[in-house]
């Protein structure tokens, strides 16, 4: 049983295939455009997917895409008569695209499709069962609490499913417009970042902030209730019917126009994130205790993009309510194709589960072989030494521990938005100025952005206060008080961001203001070269703990081929990158082939 799903038209379009219950391949369409956060029919993804099948498109018993669009529709027009007549403005900009495009998805869909076969077996899901599916079916669990949370779906923004076997019933919705995930979104907006991709900025902002305004946020924006259910006071809004997220009344509530991009932070914005950071986890912490004490079951399952935010997360899991914790890595949209095709696979189609965690370390996408590499790479002007593993291996770790920015390109690309050490930069977590350089000088991104540590598995409890795995790095927990520098009265005093150049632990590149980390977790079963490079910069340094983050600069997505690689390489400060078993060295490239990437991608 061959199933495809896919996610499009909204953001991070994506396609993933499913055989016979078993998640063989999937990937965002970005990766393959170049477009960040590109919404397009994923044709490419697809066509990477139908590489797994023999007979491609004709091999596939059905498509599956991860919304209605009907319901979508209905609940737009609902809405704008609701609030009618406002937002006639942005109802005559919508209403066009829809009659054009988006009401009619099912044949646009259908047309798109055949470019592939001449005729395939389209089907649909709602877009929180789609979630919920990705969530619990790729889980080891074979009972959960499934809790999906996002902007919205159709007209669920948040939704409780069970999950037993091959059955998920949604028990519990909440609509729009009442949605953590919109005012989350809003709140991004007003401190200057840009909705649906600059909400783990606000995360990454709110650590050097006070939450002095929880309870205004509380008293005036939202009614959460003590179950966690809420509603929020739609007069501070804007999202429903105009073309903002927010309006005057709210910033007459926090006393400051919206932040512009690029603007200053100051500490008011910082004092903002910290308050919108608790007050979801205030929110979260009262759903999913509530959830454990009304149905008994011990395992929690997360989806939706709201299940990105780390902080929370980490939260759920101290707070020690559910046994068991599984987030699916790729908990946004393009989580949703993989969610419709085990859909269909478990619930229509009733295959027998597999056991343990289906996601396979998230990687899921395109890899190339060592001839692959190498030809593309001197097809790209690249010069490179072709190395056995355990030189590529010691040459890396040494490059690493004189503090050298690598990137680091092996096996088959992630699927999700977290690089997990296969399209990854490392560099040194000792170093306590490497936080700062890699914002600056290799991402071009605003310096107060976290990084996260890759650890060994087996070494994680000497650095982190962390009982579980985290591989998909969805977690943050404390730096263990041992490992910490404790910052003296001057240091305390001084200004949010500033607080950066204050070396705060033995591994000061990954641990936050509050002395918390995101960490991943790095397992040999699920990744052996990575692994293997981290057993040796221990061997070489005595730390098993490196920065990993994402390959590629602000603006770009990550990188998914070796060209992709080589010009990110030399567009940025990145001294050294192994490719498979090629290791290249910046100062032995052609000066000619240089570019500034500083310049060329969008604010994301």
């Amino acid at each position: 049983m061959r199933i495809l799903g896919i996610s499009a038209f909204y953001h991070d379009s994506a396609a993933a295939l499913v055989v016979d219950g078993e998640i063989v391949a999937a990937a965002q369409e970005e990766r393959f455009t170049r477009k960040k956060h590109d919404a397009a029919f994923p044709a490419q993804a697809i066509e990477f997917c139908l590489s797994f099948v023999p007979n491609g498109m004709d091999g596939v018993d059905e498509v599956v895409f991860y919304e209605k669009p009907f319901l979508k529709f209905e609940r737009l027009l609902e809405t704008y008569l609701a609030f009618a007549p406002r937002g006639l403005r942005s109802f005559q900009m919508a209403l066009p695209i829809w009659l054009r495009e988006k009401l009619f998805q099912k044949n646009l869909l259908e047309r798109q499709l055949r470019r592939f076969a001449p005729q395939t077996k389209l089907l649909f899901t709602e877009h929180h069962q789609a979630h919920a599916a990705s969530a619990f079916f790729a889980s080891p669990f074979e009972e959960a609490v499934v809790l999906t949370m996002d902007g919205v779906g159709e007209w669920t923004t948040t939704s409780v499913a069970i999950g037993r076997g091959n059955q998920l019933d949604i028990v519990r919705e909440l609509h729009f417009p009442h949605s953590l995930g919109l005012l989350y979104s809003a709140f991004t907006y007003y401190t200057g970042f840009r909705v649906n991709s600059g909400e783990y900025k606000l995360m990454g902002l709110a650590p050097y902030g006070e939450p002095r305004y929880k309870q205004l946020i509380l008293d005036h924006l939202i009614d959460a209730k003590p179950d966690g259910s809420f509603r929020l006071d739609m007069g501070y809004f804007n999202y429903c019917t105009g073309l903002t997220m927010t309006n005057r009344r709210f910033e007459e509530l926090f006393g400051q126009p919206v932040r512009q991009p690029e603007q200053p932070l100051t500490q008011f914005h910082m004092d903002v994130a910290a308050s919108i950071q608790a007050t979801l986890d205030d929110i979260m912490l009262r759903l999913t205790r509530s959830l454990r004490q009304e149905f008994g079951i011990k395992n929690l399952c997360l989806a939706g993009g709201v299940a990105l935010n780390c902080v929370s997360n980490g939260k759920i899991l101290r707070d020690g309510h559910f046994e068991g914790l599984w987030i699916q890595p790729a908990a946004g949209d393009a989580g949703g194709a993989i969610g419709a095709a085990l859909a269909a696979t478990f619930q229509k189609h009733r295959i027998p589960r597999l056991p343990g965690d289906r996601m396979k370390g998230s990687y899921l996408g395109p890899e190339y072989s060592q001839a692959e590499i190498e030809q593309r790479l001197r097809s790209a002007g690249a010069v490179f030494d072709v190395l056995p593993e355990e030189a590529l291996l010691a040459t890396c770790a040494d490059a690493l521990a004189r503090e050298q920015a690598l990137g680091w390109f092996q096996g088959r690309m992630e699927f999700g938005p977290r690089a997990l050490g296969n399209r990854s930069i490392l560099a040194d977590a000792r170093s306590p100025r490497m936080q700062s350089t890699l914002n600056l000088k290799v991402k071009y991104r605003e310096s107060f952005r976290p990084f996260a540590p890759a650890v060994l598995a087996e070494h994680a409890a000497e650095f982190f206060d962390l009982s579980v795995d985290s591989p998909y790095m969805l977690l943050v927990a404390d730096v263990l008080e041992s490992r910490r520098r404790p910052m003296t009265a001057e240091e305390q005093q001084l200004f949010g961001i500033a607080k950066l150049n204050v070396p705060r632990s033995t591994i000061p590149a990954v641990t936050h203001v509050d002395y918390s980390a995101r960490i991943q977790t790095v397992h040999y079963e699920t990744n052996p070269i990575f692994h293997a490079l981290l057993t040796r910069f221990r061997a070489t340094t005595g730390s098993p703990v490196l920065v990993n983050t994402s390959f590629n600069v602000r603006g770009e997505p990550i990188v998914c081929t070796p060209e992709d690689a080589f010009r990110c390489f030399m567009g940025c400060e990145i001294e050294a990158l192994a490719i498979g078993r090629c290791f290249l060295r910046k100062e032995a490239q052609n000066p000619a082939l240089r570019r500034s990437y500083q310049n060329i991608f969008a604010l994301d």
